[in-house]
């Protein structure tokens, strides 16, 4: 877990998730634009992905130890004693969506940023159907995970660094993938337990990852009393990383400073 304090007097904490195959790395970006703004950040690398050596490179038992991962970060924020926002992309909003499926915490607020809650491509059948049986014998066995940094942002710099990042992981469990197809199922089937948190949840409108769809699905049936869908035309998945990524912060910025005046903050 890293922590990276504003630059002056703090308004707020940002804990950040990052997505599935990448690391704390790929976000110094965001968390400085934060920092600059006046707000903490804490975020770490989670099991089986980064600088990470508790799990298998790519490989997680359960996709519960992500939420046990996130929980000790959220927890590490309350101790600034100042409102806590929970930013997830990718499948970090999944993690973020079934966090607050399965407890209620004390936050001023979350952002979802391309979560994931459907694929662009997906197995064949018969794939799908031989992954459930060799999960059960051979866990560990590693599939090339197909997700490429040209088919996750249109930043050429990004995508120049990503395949110079030795942490990037290019291979998944089987069990993982199976743990993340049961996270997915899950985030749908316990809707109605999503914890009443004000909600933003922002997608790409280009996204060669996630399927945008389910995730305009699952935001129509989310209940939570105040919820913000933004669709960026022409953005892939990575919405933060995109060439228009000072736009995006500045909308999910927005979302942040509302929330803090309407608690009674003075910003």
């Amino acid at each position: 877990m890293w922590k990276w304090e504003a630059e002056g007097n703090a308004k707020a904490v940002i804990v950040m998730i990052h997505g599935a195959m990448e690391h704390h790395g790929r976000y110094k970006w965001l968390s400085q634009m934060w920092r600059s703004s006046g707000y903490h950040v804490i975020m770490g690398d989670l099991p089986g992905q980064g600088m990470t050596t508790r799990a298998f490179r790519g490989h997680i038992n359960s996709f519960d130890a992500y939420l046990n991962e996130v929980r000790g970060w959220i927890h590490e924020a309350y101790q600034y004693s100042l409102p806590v926002f929970l930013l997830g992309h990718s499948m970090g909003g999944l993690i973020a969506i079934r966090l607050l499926q399965e407890e209620e915490y004390d936050l001023a607020g979350v952002i979802l940023s391309s979560p994931c809650l459907g694929l662009v491509t997906q197995p064949s059948k018969l794939i799908n159907t031989l992954s459930q049986g060799i999960n059960l014998v051979y866990p560990k066995l590693r599939i090339n995970a197909d997700i490429t940094p040209e088919i996750a942002t249109r930043n050429p710099e990004v995508r120049e660094a990503d395949l110079n990042d030795s942490l990037y992981v290019t291979k998944v469990s089987v069990r993982w993938y199976r743990e993340l197809v049961n996270a997915m199922k899950q985030a749908f089937d316990d809707i109605p337990y999503f914890d009443d948190i004000p909600l933003m949840l922002m997608q790409g409108g280009d996204d060669r990852v996630v399927d945008k769809r389910p995730v305009r699905e699952w935001f129509n049936y989310n209940q939570c009393s105040e919820k913000h869908y933004k669709e960026w035309p022409g953005l892939y998945h990575e919405i933060f990383n995109e060439p228009e990524r000072e736009d995006v912060f500045q909308y999910a910025l927005g979302f942040v400073e509302n929330r803090l005046k309407t608690l009674g903050y003075i910003i």
